[in-house]
């Protein structure tokens, strides 16, 4: 990709391989919460059509955890010019983004207990947008980190007002 024009394709690079087990645990917590509760109010109430409410959630969050990470992980890409930074994510709805290098504002990452646990970052760009900021989820902390000093140093040597 020399050109400043970016060819309608999916960006090259992947998130992290460690995104996927990231994203089943996430996941799997929220299911876990879910499943508690459905338990306790079966206990509590004897209810007998609850054990159907109970298998039923039980065999979807067994088919959102094992559909889910993989393929939110085929989706999600990300890649950067000199000139921009292109993502690709969603993994019902997907969303392709490109973000001109002349319009970062500024370059986050972020990083909560579960993905410093998994060695993982976010990035954020924020540009001069009103769709808002381009974020790239699930990168290994070292690529991140690369990652938003390229961005930092490509940004203070390319005109533009970022407005």
């Amino acid at each position: 990709m020399t050109n400043s024009v970016v060819d309608l394709r999916p960006p090259a690079n992947l998130v992290s391989r460690k995104a996927v087990l990231f994203w089943a645990t996430r996941a799997a917590i929220g299911w876990v919460v879910v499943l508690a509760g459905e338990g306790v109010w079966l206990g509590l109430t004897g209810w007998s059509p609850l054990v159907v409410a109970l298998v039923v959630t039980a065999v979807v969050a067994i088919a959102h955890l094992a559909v889910m990470p993989q393929w939110r992980f085929r989706v999600h890409r990300w890649e950067t010019t000199p000139q921009v930074v292109y993502t690709q994510s969603g993994w019902i709805n997907q969303e392709r983004r490109i973000a001109p290098v002349s319009r970062i504002q500024t370059v986050d990452t972020e990083r909560g207990p579960l993905e410093r646990l998994f060695g993982l970052a976010n990035l954020t760009v924020t540009t001069a947008s009103a769709r808002g900021p381009v974020q790239i989820h699930g990168l290994d902390i070292e690529v991140a980190q690369r990652l938003t000093q390229e961005l930092a140093t490509q940004t203070q040597a390319t005109p533009g007002d970022a407005t």
